[in-house]
Parts: structure tokens; C-alpha cells; sequence
């Protein structure tokens, strides 16, 4: 790729604010009064086990990303919302501050990379957000933020960094392990989960504290995978190989979100672009289902055997904001392999 990215910036919380597991409770009755509850489905694997998928793409924006975005933007006073918010994101974050924005009459501007899919790109600015570019590998988009932040009065609604968002989150797990006691026989005992920064992980462990959440990563982005297993943060590193993983395309998670990480014991796990490709391939075939890569991502792991199925084990299937051309592709491709064997 030939470039070298910003060393990563380990940054406090926005706020004194703590993420709690009543913080949990009270985003969860809040994001239950704004949109229905995303399907729960059952899903065979190859060797005849279970796992219960968690259909997160199936969201208004086509992600989870809606949650922490409408726990924290509805808690903002009148004054801050007049300010409106800064939001950093490569697309699913980007979709949801922008929909909770123009359904609370917020201004809001997202600052992207450069490199983000169309298809987000596009949907973000049609929801009414601002778009400010940047290059990914380059330049610091958390260092955009502020500044954007400084010269606007706007609040900064990090994509994970951020208390709200990782209460709003965590929403996923009480509507998960509610519909699991109802149809799997009891709550989750382990919930695999995409993992960019680790926001959605960090939600997970506060509201699911008895079930072991394992976060994924993919190759060459698995900073947390690393950080976790180290026992102090790092970052991705100098020239990290391409993904389509662009949803979990994150330098460094931050201090706020190891805390939850580590205090819960987490241990990541870390897929290839082919095993992700198969799992895309794998959710449209049997739940007929359109995930995006990163959002593939932990149902890879499982597929691969890296992380195993008991029963109640819950996988997030967390995005859904795929090229068209792209995703075709991969579902071509996959046929074309089913054929030859």
C-alpha cells in the first residue's frame, strides 16, 4: 500500500460518564421505543452443530450502529443540539448519527475516509449529514474531529470510544438473551461479535456479564486480538493489508473500551478475507440474508472453527451495507467453488 498510518491515538472518554449495565438497560427501553426488535434466527452449521444469529443487518440503516447513536444523540441538551455533533466513521456509524440526526433536527457532519464504499457514502449524504473526507492511512480522523469540534461547538459522537454509544450498543444484548431464553432455552453462554474498536463488544459484556463475548477481527486489523492478548493497547501498525473489512478498518481501540475488554476476560480471534467471504456467502444461502464482509465477520469464525458452537452460543450479524456489484461476486464466486467440488 506504501503508506504509513498515524500512530493511533489512545484518547479518554468524551465525558466522566461510565458505561454501566443500567446505562444498558435504560438505551435498550429507549431504542425498543423507536424501532422493532431485529429477528433472532437459528442457523445449522456444515457439521450439523447450532448457532443463533442476531440479524442486525435487517436495521433501518442497515446496522446496529443505529443504537448508540440514538441512546447518545437523545441525551444531548437543548443547547448541545442546536451545536449539533461531529461523528468519525467509515459508513455504518456514519448512517446511523445521520438518521438519528435528521429525526431529531440535529446537524451533523461525518468524517470518512476517502476510501469508504459508495453505497455508504452515498446514504450518508442522502440522510442530510455533511461529508469531510480524509485519507485513512495518512491522517488522523479523530485529529479532523476535534478540530471540526473546536471550530463548531459541536459534540463529538465517537463510532466507540464514546460511554452512550457503548451503553446503546450493549442494547443488543438484552434483546439477544430475551429472545434466546424464549426460543434457544436460556440466555447466551458465549456471543461472537464483530470488533472494530471495540464498542459493540464493550456493550455486550455489560449488558450479558455471564456469557463469554468473543470479539473478531480481520487479518492484519487485529489490534484488539493483539492488545487483549498483551494486556496494554496497541496499534494496527505501519502498512496493514487491504480488506473488505472496511466496517472494522480501526487503528487502536481506545482506553474506555480495553477497560470493559479486559475486565471481562475477552480473547479475539482473528478470520481471513476467504473465510469471510464464505460466511457471506454461507448466511445468504441458508437465511437469505445480505451481510456486508465486516459484518460477516464473526459468523466466519465460527464457520472456520476457530470459535465453537454449544447450543446457545449467538452470533451478531452486524451489517448489511455491501456493494451490489461486489457482494454478487461473492455469491458467483461461491457457487462457481460449490460446482467444481
Amino acid at each position: 500500500m506504501g503508506m504509513t498510518n498515524p500512530s493511533p491515538q489512545f484518547a479518554a472518554a468524551p465525558s466522566a460518564h461510565a458505561p454501566t449495565r443500567d446505562g444498558v438497560l435504560r438505551a435498550a427501553a429507549k431504542v425498543s421505543a423507536l424501532v422493532p426488535h431485529t429477528p433472532l434466527f437459528s442457523l445449522e452449521l456444515p457439521d450439523g452443530g447450532l448457532v443463533w444469529c442476531k440479524a442486525e443487518c435487517l436495521q433501518p440503516v442497515g446496522a446496529f450502529k443505529i443504537r448508540g447513536a440514538w441512546h447518545r444523540m437523545t441525551d444531548l441538551t437543548d443547547e448541545e443540539r442546536a451545536r449539533g455533533v461531529v461523528a468519525v466513521s467509515s459508513g455504518n456509524h456514519a448512517q446511523g448519527v445521520a438518521w438519528v440526526a435528521r429525526r431529531l433536527g440535529i446537524a451533523a457532519t461525518i468524517v470518512m475516509p476517502s476510501d469508504a464504499p459508495q453505497v455508504k457514502l452515498s446514504e450518508t449524504r442522502r440522510l442530510g449529514a455533511e461529508v469531510v473526507l480524509y485519507e485513512r492511512l495518512t491522517q488522523s480522523r479523530d485529529a479532523i474531529a476535534a478540530q471540526l469540534c473546536a471550530e463548531r461547538g459541536a459534540v463529538l459522537v465517537h463510532a466507540y470510544g464514546d460511554p452512550w454509544v457503548i451503553e446503546g450498543q450493549g442494547s443488543t444484548g438484552i434483546e439477544l438473551a430475551s429472545q434466546m431464553e424464549c426460543f434457544a432455552g436460556g440466555p447466551p453462554t458465549r456471543i461472537v461479535a464483530p470488533c472494530g474498536g471495540g464498542g459493540l463488544v464493550s456493550g455486550l459484556a455489560l449488558a450479558c456479564p455471564d456469557a463469554k463475548i468473543v470479539p473478531v477481527e480481520p487479518e492484519g486489523w487485529d489490534d484488539v486480538t493483539r492488545s487483549l492478548a498483551g494486556g496494554a493497547i496497541v496499534g494496527v501498525g505501519a502498512n496493514p493489508p487491504r480488506t473488505a473489512c472496511d466496517a472494522l478498518q480501526t487503528m487502536a481501540t481506545y482506553p474506555i473500551n480495553f477497560a470493559v475488554m479486559t475486565s471481562h476476560g475477552m480473547q479475539g480471534v482473528v478470520v481471513s478475507e476467504a473465510e469471510v467471504r464464505a460466511a457471506q456467502a454461507y448466511a445468504f444461502s441458508k437465511l437469505r440474508l445480505v451481510v456486508e464482509p465486516g459484518g460477516a465477520a464473526a459468523l466466519a469464525a465460527v464457520l472456520a472453527g476457530k470459535v465453537p458452537a454449544d447450543g446457545r452460543t449467538a452470533v451478531i450479524l452486524s451489517g448489511g451495507n455491501v456493494d451490489p456489484a461486489a457482494f454478487a461476486k461473492v455469491i458467483a464466486d461461491s457457487q462457481s467453488v460449490a460446482i467444481d467440488n
